[in-house]
């Protein structure tokens, strides 16, 4: 891809709002897009898998590649668990002719978005409320109550930064949702 034609589609929101769905979905409908595989130092869920969800890292070799300039972004998301956006991935992305979907947390959409001012698209998905985030959160079934109540914490913090962001959309109903962001995201790749 030219740089003239490179462009960059950031889905951020705090966690439990929805932003995988809608990348998910934004991916499904839109075959110009890819996905942009974070890396992250977790251990990976049941359900996800190593080079298609995250790339699964060593906190060690999370440091190394930090140590070689070697992400757009990246952030100590939770107490001692890493995630980055890596460089290669974008211009892996873009040699495919593809324009990169990054479904990240707040700080590194904020990060990115200051990067590439030009040709970012940065979209916040935001919870109808706290409480409605916690209810999903218990019914996502992946963490304890300490894990949700620090989760509630973050993102009571980051929705102190969604006017940071070219759209907010307010996922109060998941079609609606999915349908604002494709419009959004439709407008932009015709720009």
């Amino acid at each position: 891809m030219t740089d003239s034609n490179k462009k960059i589609i950031i889905i951020t929101a705090p966690s439990g709002a929805g932003k995988t769905s809608v990348t998910k979905y934004l991916l499904q409908k839109n075959p110009q897009l890819a996905f942009s595989v974070s890396a992250a130092t977790r251990q990976p869920r049941a359900f996800e898998q190593n080079g298609k969800d995250y790339y699964f890292i060593s906190l060690r070799e999370f440091h190394q590649k930090i140590k070689e300039n070697a992400f757009v972004e990246w952030e100590m998301v939770y107490e001692g668990k890493y995630y980055g956006t890596l460089k290669g991935e974008l211009e892996r992305i873009w040699e495919e002719d593809k324009i990169p979907v990054l479904d990240i947390d707040v700080h590194g959409a904020i990060h990115v978005q200051e990067q590439f001012p030009a040709i970012s698209l940065s979209v916040f998905i935001e919870p109808p409320s706290v409480e409605e985030l916690k209810i999903r959160l218990e019914k996502r079934g992946t963490e304890n109550a300490e894990g949700i109540e620090t989760r509630l914490k973050k993102a009571a913090y980051e929705l102190s930064f969604k006017q940071q962001f070219n759209h907010i959309i307010v996922n109060d109903d998941l079609q609606k949702t999915f349908s604002e962001a494709n419009k959004i995201v439709a407008d932009f790749i015709l720009a």
